[in-house]
């Protein structure tokens, strides 16, 4: 897996750079496309981390420093975040909310055009079921992109799975 700390994309790339972020306030998943004529291909994927035991404004500051700097180098025209969703855990999709507040406003401040897609949405639209499980999510992902295997971090797939969606969805506007 090509993690983003290691690339540099160069002002005037002629292809569409999209960006998949997975929220949350420990580990954020990343996942980058290079939308060439030939089709997407993978350009980075990973995770962002926040150290476990420290609070939440310390988490945010960390991941807020690691996702503009994640974009300032991959520099991605669009960003696609997965969209809020109310699970049985109120303080979790509070969490993930504040993970997501920082994605989108980093996408904005950066001039990216920012798509929120739901976790759901993105597995219909590349599995076929909204109720996949992560395991088919990232065989799929996999598969689209021509990767001998998935990346091991199920955050970065998701992340990924985000992207493809939003290129589906760019391709066939009426489709999905």
């Amino acid at each position: 897996m090509v993690e983003a700390t290691s690339i540099e994309v160069p002002e005037g790339i002629p292809w569409e750079i999209v960006l998949g972020i997975d929220p949350g306030t420990v580990v954020v998943g990343y996942g980058a496309l290079v939308l060439r004529p030939e089709g997407p291909a993978l350009l980075a994927a990973g995770t962002l981390n926040a150290r476990r035991g420290d609070p939440p404004p310390l988490r945010l500051g960390s991941l807020l420093e690691r996702l503009e700097d994640l974009m300032q180098r991959l520099k991605p025209t669009v960003v696609a975040v997965e969209s809020a969703f109310a699970g049985h855990n109120v303080q979790s999709a509070i969490r993930v909310g504040e993970g997501r507040g920082l994605a989108l406003a980093v996408a904005a401040r950066r001039g990216a055009a920012v798509h929120e897609i739901a976790p759901a949405s993105a597995k219909l639209a590349l599995v076929g079921n909204g109720g996949a499980n992560k395991e088919q999510v990232a065989r799929r992902v996999a598969l689209e992109l021509g990767l001998d295997s998935p990346p091991r971090s199920r955050d970065a797939t998701d992340a990924l799975a985000l992207a493809l969606t939003y290129v589906h969805r760019s391709r066939a506007p009426g489709r999905l």
